[in-house]
């Protein structure tokens, strides 16, 4: 038995060589040098599922990626969606929440050892959603949305920000995670801003009676949508903003959350109980089998 990154010179037959160049090993028929084995990359961790050629690895919570040998992988991570604001406990006139941060890695090189992967929760109302971790990055929580007597009115930053309530500003969404989200009306109805998503701005109030809807979107390479971000809420009649792609509905009294471990952002309300909590992240790994 030899290695080495090309075949030896003068072999005998049963001789076995491991090309270092290809990680296969190969033995010597007496007349030609066949294939005999080769260790496919595989892994554990999360829920495993197989699909057009692809195994994948789901995170709904916290847990360990571990590959049994170098290998390249794709990956989503989706932090958890911002609360919507409003509701009588917290300010009426609430916007929507911006969904979590989503990081998406192409062809990303592991090696055989153990990957801690951290999923975060969604934000409660007036609150940001938690951050998700894998592979050294790091996506942010989605930000809350304003209120009348929260947050100066404005939604607050995060992966995508939170849509403001009215007269209030879009909190900011993080460079290459999400968007911002949008603005209020300055009066009627106080029309609310929807919560930005990681495809587009949350959506501005476009007049007194009609919220702004959330931002859209991602869709990854599984065909799933994650990431979209909250509708913001009217008071009294009018129309509250539609979520997006996960995103909670804005509504008049209600409470709209965004939808579990899609990363989307909670709806505003106006009045009781309160707005929408965001929905809880996940960590996606996928590779060829």
């Amino acid at each position: 038995t030899t290695t080495g990154s090309s075949r030896p010179g003068s072999p005998s037959a049963g001789d076995i060589f491991l090309n270092t160049s290809t990680n296969v090993f190969e033995g010597w028929t007496g007349s030609s040098w066949i294939q005999i084995s080769n260790n496919p990359f595989s892994a554990s961790g999360g829920t495993e599922t197989t699909s057009s050629g692809y195994k994948y690895h789901t995170f709904t919570s916290s847990g360990t990626f571990t590959p049994s040998t170098n290998g390249t992988v794709d990956a989503l991570i989706v932090a958890g969606g911002g609360g919507g604001d409003g509701g009588s406990s917290y300010g009426y006139h609430g916007g929507g929440g911006g969904a979590g941060g989503a990081i998406v890695l192409s062809s990303y090189t592991v090696s055989a050892q153990g990957y801690s992967i951290t999923v975060g929760g969604g934000g409660y109302t007036n609150q940001n959603g938690s951050n998700s971790s894998a592979f050294g990055n790091t996506a942010t929580g989605g930000g809350t949305g304003g209120s009348e007597h929260g947050n100066g009115r404005s939604g607050v930053a995060g992966g995508s920000g939170g849509g403001a309530s009215y007269t209030g500003s879009g909190g900011s969404g993080t460079s290459g995670q999400g968007n911002p989200g949008g603005v209020g009306s300055s009066g009627g109805n106080w029309a609310c801003g929807g919560g930005g998503g990681k495809g587009g701005s949350g959506g501005n109030a476009p007049n007194n009676s009609n919220a702004g809807n959330g931002g859209s979107g991602y869709q990854w390479v599984n065909g799933s949508y994650y990431a979209g971000g909250g509708g913001g809420c009217t008071s009294g009649y009018g129309n509250p903003g539609s979520g997006q792609n996960g995103g909670g509905n804005g509504v008049i009294n209600g409470s709209n959350p965004g939808t579990a471990n899609t990363g989307g952002g909670g709806g505003g309300s106006d009045r009781p109980p309160v707005g929408g909590t965001g929905g809880s992240g996940v960590v996606i790994v996928r590779y060829a089998v």
